[in-house]
């Protein structure tokens, strides 16, 4: 492929154009010398910041939002399910639609109804209200997020300042949520819980505002007719898997007193399965046979991007580890508050935000294969040092390398990852291949919950029955902490091994050169 062209001047920004040029197999863009991209970007941070967040610190809310509202505990994960639910069963849709409609428009679209969907479920009046508006969320979060990184993939075509971007976007997907549970905390604390909703209206507001005046347009040409066979789908598929993991991470208790989980024999799970496969499946099936489809398998297929999509999958799955059962441990077993817990996470987010600038210079002189290979060595590493805790455990000596080491190696995984994913990919399918590798985390994430937490209720409940076998009091508080601890060591063992099947994808699939990754993650060859 011939280096870009230099684009002509312009009195304003016009959008990108799939065009190419016949003279010289180019495609031209006018973004990648947008003068305000960078002003843009912080914008953009912005936005994806508030997605992002506020999954944590709803986590933080919950107890204080069912005792006011009287939310009964069997419904209480209908909060975050519904959002999950509506988030990663839209989210193809929303590239697609981001593509078609125009990106900065759906931008803002998905900017202002996030912040009208906050503000209805601050001032909800009962658990109707408040899960509707959760639902409500999820679906503009769904045109939000793929809009977003779409918008970062046709600005940034320049190695060095792609690398720079990506490491800004890095920073804010592997830190936020730490920094949520500390925000959560101090509103919940000092506040309400309805303020960690609220919270989102004057920072979406705000993004909007700014975003009028600095984020460029960029929509798709062509053929831009919608994919409705294919749009109905995704969202039946991707709903219907999202909720299959989560109802088979369900606790439930058994007439002997002990705690387990729904599992995947039960029969709602297993039909829920089938009809997320047969829908998927029927998905690929029409992807491959109508004219423009919702997601072309050129997008997936490709042996650079469907190995970052995997790896996202995977490392989403695996920090589930990370976060829910260290969360658990500081909270349950070291008996800390959530605000406490939540600080003692930020080094977690540190670590990757300040290793992130770090990468962004590395990344175009080694390129993104070798920096994700050590990536997920640490991250991996990271996660085994985890089974060091235990209910007399240190912090300090135990947990806290931990985290850091697996921060830095996420850094040097997210970033090269974020990148290789749109890698090639042409500007007619920026927001599509933006909203998979949304979806791979996603689903990535609600795989970790089910599957983690359904081996670690097991280990734990095997424990505690050899405790007792050994004679040992089941109501004494110590025995019950030691079988806890051993579960999130199963938790732990189990993550780490997804992080090390994402090793593998990278040392086998990932083969983008260095030079592979400047202009052509936001315009293609003809």
């Amino acid at each position: 492929m011939s280096s870009l062209e230099e684009p002509a001047p312009t009195a304003s920004v016009k959008a990108v154009d799939e065009h190419v040029a016949p003279d010289t197999g180019t495609a031209p863009t006018e973004l990648s010398n947008y003068p305000r991209r960078w002003a843009a970007l912080a914008v953009i941070a912005a936005a994806q910041l508030v997605i992002i967040l506020d999954t944590s610190i709803m986590n933080v809310a919950l107890p204080s939002a069912a005792k006011d509202l009287a939310i009964p505990s069997s419904d209480l994960q209908w909060v975050v399910t519904a959002y999950t639910l509506a988030f990663g069963g839209l989210l193809l849709l929303g590239g697609r639609i981001a593509d078609y409609a125009g990106r900065k428009r759906i931008f803002l679209l998905g900017l202002l109804g996030f912040a009208a969907a906050s503000a209805l479920g601050g001032a909800a009046q009962n658990e109707g209200m408040l899960i509707g508006a959760r639902a409500i969320q999820g679906a503009f979060g769904a045109l939000l997020a793929p809009a977003a990184l779409a918008l970062i993939t046709v600005m940034f075509t320049e190695s060095h300042e792609r690398a720079k971007a990506f490491g800004v976007f890095g920073a804010i997907a592997g830190g936020g949520s730490a920094v949520g549970l500390i925000l959560g905390g101090v509103l919940t604390d000092s506040l309400d819980w309805r303020w960690c909703l609220y919270v989102n209206v004057p920072v979406a507001i705000i993004a909007a505002l700014f975003a009028l005046r600095l984020v460029p347009e960029s929509k798709a040409h062509g053929d831009t007719k919608l994919d409705i066979p294919g749009a109905a789908l995704s969202i039946v598929g991707l709903a219907t898997l999202v909720y299959a993991f989560t109802e088979a991470s369900k606790q439930k208790v058994l007439p002997n007193g002990s705690v387990t989980t729904v599992g995947w024999t039960d029969s709602l799970v297993l039909t829920l399965l089938a009809v997320a496969v047969v829908a998927l499946v029927a998905f690929v099936v029409v992807e491959t046979r109508v004219k423009n489809p919702l997601l072309p398998m050129r997008v997936a297929l490709d042996r650079n991007r469907g190995g970052s999509y995997l790896i996202f999958l995977l490392v989403g799955a695996g920090l589930f580890a990370m976060f829910f059962f260290l969360s658990l441990f500081l909270q349950q077993v070291l008996a800390w508050s959530p605000l406490k817990s939540g600080l003692a996470l930020l080094p977690f987010s540190l670590g990757i935000i300040v290793m992130a600038g770090i990468v962004s210079r590395l990344l175009p002189r080694f390129g993104p294969r070798p920096l994700m290979i050590v990536g997920l060595a640490l991250a991996t590493t990271g996660m085994l040092l985890l089974i060091r805790t235990s209910p007399d455990a240190s912090y300090v000596s135990t947990a806290l390398p931990a985290m850091i080491v697996m921060s830095l190696g996420m850094a040097l995984v997210f970033i090269p990852a974020s990148s290789t994913a749109l890698v090639g990919v042409q500007p007619h399918d920026a927001g599509v291949a933006s909203a998979l590798l949304n979806t791979a985390q996603q689903v990535g994430g609600s795989l970790g919950l089910a599957l983690l937490s359904t081996l670690s209720i097991s280990a734990s409940s095997s424990k505690l029955t050899d405790l007792v076998k050994g004679g040992s009091d089941p109501k004494d508080l110590a025995v019950q902490h030691t079988a806890s601890v051993y579960g999130f060591h199963t938790g732990y063992f189990w993550g780490a091994m997804l992080f090390a099947i994402g090793l593998l994808v990278s040392i086998f699939l990932i083969n983008a050169k260095k030079d592979a990754l400047p202009a052509e993650g936001a315009v293609a060859a003809g």
